[in-house]
């Protein structure tokens, strides 16, 4: 079984990944609307 360590850092990396990938998300949508409003206009 895992030490108690390992999870609180699995945990961690997890928690922060989910922050990247949150916020690249929300980045590149509002790339994508910015540039869709370009081509628009």
């Amino acid at each position: 079984m895992a030490s108690s360590n390992d999870i609180k850092s699995s945990q961690e990396t997890y928690t922060g990944f989910l922050s990247a990938a949150k916020w690249g998300t929300i980045a590149a949508v509002l790339v994508a609307a910015l540039v869709v409003f370009l081509i628009t206009r």
